[in-house]
């Protein structure tokens, strides 16, 4: 009688037991068709929380142009924006627009930097603000390109432009002898390159024709020199960058008479510009200073009613 008591209840527990087996099994592979068939994809693809950041870097037309001014502080410029991150910028003046436009855009994009999706792209050729091609050839480039001009008092850049000429060229004339056209009436040759580029309405007016005046900014070539991070942080915020680049950056040299870096990018050591920036100008005659003055003054005028800024130049 034991013995046949026992077997309903044998029978029962093996019963139970396939059936958690079985049961097991359903789950199991429901869950393996439910991952097969894609069922989540939608969601994980849509998610950017799971999106991979693209780490490509690439080399593109940029998207803001150091155009202008020759001697105007173009170069210190550039250097002090290279600090910055999200800026990636080519070291030499590739003159594309002014000079080499008939190799074509691929030329031009390939001498660009690679930069990352995020950093802005940055050339600088001081020459295409007088060129009378590249305003045009920008805007079919890009009508949305930055602009940026550092313009300097155009009677000391003149003469700091001579000065470069003349270490170069050691043998031309006195600057008065290029200055006039006729000495005896005083008559200044507004054609002579030191002084046609000082002529800053006359250049602006071209890239006017074809950019609206908010995507043109203006750097003071004087303040510079005397407050890098104020001009620094106006640039940034015009080109929409965060303020990177501050006074911790620079100190002042004596010598020089220049703002140099405490920290360029990928040194631990300060840096100055090269010795032909904040070279000693060549002296010249007050009254041919004054004279120059007098001429410039109607032009500077002009131009701070275009630009809507008085540069305070003499």
């Amino acid at each position: 009688k034991l013995i046949l008591l026992m077997h309903p209840s044998a029978d029962l527990r093996r019963v139970l037991h396939r059936l958690l087996i079985m049961s097991s099994m359903g789950i199991l592979c429901f869950s393996l068709i439910y991952l097969l068939t894609g069922c989540c994809e939608s969601e994980l693809t849509e998610s950017p929380a799971v999106r991979s950041p693209d780490w490509t870097a690439t080399r593109r037309l940029p998207q803001a142009m150091i155009i202008g001014v020759k001697k105007g502080g173009t170069r210190a410029l550039l250097e002090f924006l290279r600090l910055h991150p999200d800026i990636r910028a080519l070291g030499s003046e590739p003159h594309f627009f002014d000079r080499h436009y008939a190799r074509g855009l691929d030329w031009y994009r390939s001498m660009m930097p690679k930069a990352l999706e995020g950093q802005i792209v940055m050339e600088k050729t001081p020459r295409y603000f007088v060129s009378a091609e590249a305003p045009e050839r920008v805007h079919a480039m890009s009508r949305g390109v930055k602009l940026i001009v550092v313009v300097r008092d155009p009677v000391t850049r003149a003469i700091s432009d001579y000065t470069q000429i003349i270490s170069k060229t050691p043998n031309i004339p006195p600057f008065e002898g290029l200055v006039f056209k006729n000495r005896t009436t005083g008559q200044i040759d507004s054609q002579w390159s030191p002084l046609w580029i000082g002529l800053y309405a006359q250049h602006l007016e071209r890239w006017l024709a074809w950019f609206p005046r908010h995507q043109i900014h203006l750097v003071s070539g004087e303040t510079l020199i005397s407050d890098p991070a104020g001009e620094l942080a106006r640039v940034q915020d015009f080109l929409g960058l965060q303020r990177i680049v501050t006074d911790k950056h620079f100190y002042f040299n004596k010598t020089k008479g220049f703002p140099c870096l405490k920290k360029p990018e990928g040194s631990s050591k300060p840096h100055c510009l090269g010795k032909t920036k904040g070279r000693t100008h060549a002296s010249i005659r007050p009254a041919v200073v004054r004279r120059l003055r007098d001429f410039y003054r109607p032009h500077n005028q002009r131009f701070y009613r275009m630009v809507g800024q008085d540069f305070g130049w003499q």
